[in-house]
């Protein structure tokens, strides 16, 4: 009886989480396509990873990848147009700063995912359980 409860409880909460993150993702709701696509070039992590410290000069952000400064404009017009960053222009320097809300969003995405899939993996679970107690 307690797995059942168990079960039923994690559905309700996914009920829950749904309702929540619907609702929230109204307000703001990135294309998760281009995220997961700037995402998948270890440059551009690196490069918003440095940007969770703070805003910091196009320039900055080239020094520690050994790449040209038009490539490093091209990764960043990326993550921008994923709505991970934004920049602005600052006499002749290109300031980056990180869009937490992007990630955020992003991050409310995957645990919905998550959830969902917990649930499925905790049902064959049991189901494989009942298989083998049936066996035996």
């Amino acid at each position: 009886m307690k797995k059942k409860l168990s079960h039923l409880a994690k559905f309700f909460l996914c009920l829950v989480a749904r309702c929540v993150i619907l609702s929230s993702m109204t307000k703001f709701e990135p294309d998760l396509s281009l995220i997961f696509q700037a995402l998948a070039d270890p440059t551009r992590r690196a490069m918003l990873a440095q940007l969770g410290k703070g805003p910091l000069p196009a320039t900055e952000l080239a020094r520690p990848t050994g790449l040209a400064l038009p490539t490093v404009m091209r990764h960043l017009s990326v993550l921008e147009g994923a709505e991970l960053i934004a920049t602005e222009k600052a006499g002749r320097s290109r300031i980056c700063r990180a869009r937490p809300e992007t990630m955020i969003a992003t991050e409310r995405w995957l645990a919905e995912q998550r959830s969902i899939w917990e649930a499925r993996t905790d049902r064959l679970e049991d189901y494989v359980r009942k298989l083998i107690e049936e066996i035996r």
